[in-house]
């Protein structure tokens, strides 16, 4: 495998932070909360021989710039759109997300049908879909927690190895999932000034995220709808929130797999994309 190249891009509103290995047909890959494009790093090897892999630090996470605003996933969409077609010339690509990164993902397939050839989406559901919400009705408790002004903030400050340290234990299949040096990566970034205030955004606009999806005519390119298949794993609620969105969708659940795919079944999840992203686009 080639190694990882980091690059930054002064984009229109944001400086956004970009990495990029492998060689070959165009492969975006958009992480998730609280992660970076490292979340990604098990799964490179089984498709940097195949795929030119390029994987942004999405508004206001990780080494990307943290404006005030803008956290609504058309605006983050629109943010990737720049850096692939208007930074790096790239017409068509492949398109995967994870968590929000999958929402992101849904909508930039969803704005530029014609440039996304296969888009995947990995353990999310997708706002707009027609349920109540995503956060299950409360049982993903967060969501709901994250959506107060201020209190979050003033609770988690200073304190994010404790709170984000329960998500990255509990999410999994096992409570070793996430790698301690990644866990020491992501915590310097998630440290930052600015950055609970950017994640917590994420969540703060999900009423505006429904708004913009209800109504929009359904995907037609191949959509792939990955599940953890344990724990806390969406399982196959992946794949009924994406057939409300989308003509052709393909279901995979994941066993021994909780909500950090790319992380706990990284050969099985990149199986899927190379199966996946070689089917003809109808």
């Amino acid at each position: 495998m080639t190694e990882p190249t980091h690059h930054y891009a002064q984009l229109s509103q944001v400086r956004m932070h970009y990495v990029v290995a492998g060689e070959g047909e165009p492969l975006v890959l958009l992480h998730g909360y609280p992660q970076t494009w490292l979340c990604w790093k098990r799964v490179l090897p089984h498709l940097t021989d195949r795929f030119r892999v390029i994987m942004p630090d999405l508004r206001g996470l990780g080494d990307t710039s943290r404006p005030a605003d803008g956290y609504d996933k058309k605006t983050v969409a629109a943010d990737v759109w720049e850096l692939v077609h208007g930074e790096l010339g790239i017409s068509t690509f492949h398109l995967a997300g994870h968590d929000w990164g999958g929402v992101v993902a849904f909508r930039l397939a969803a704005d530029h049908r014609d440039a996304v050839s296969h888009l995947a989406v990995v353990d999310v559901a997708i706002p707009g879909d027609g349920a109540p919400d995503i956060g299950q009705g409360g049982r993903r408790w967060h969501h709901r927690f994250l959506q107060t002004p201020d209190l979050p903030e003033t609770l988690v400050e200073g304190r994010e190895h404790h709170y984000l340290g329960w998500f990255w234990r509990n999410y999994g299949h096992r409570p070793d999932a996430i790698d301690p040096a990644d866990i020491a990566e992501y915590l310097r970034v998630y440290t930052s000034p600015g950055a609970t205030r950017a994640g917590f955004a994420y969540y703060r606009t999900v009423t505006q995220d429904v708004a913009d999806n209800t109504g929009l005519p359904p995907l037609e390119m191949p959509v792939l709808a990955v599940g953890g298949g344990t724990s806390w794993g969406r399982g196959h609620e992946v794949a009924s929130s994406c057939r409300t969105m989308a003509k052709d969708v393909t279901e995979a659940v994941i066993d021994e797999c909780g909500h950090w795919v790319p992380d706990e079944q990284p050969e099985a999840l990149a199986g899927h994309f190379r199966s996946f992203f070689t089917v003809a686009r109808p």
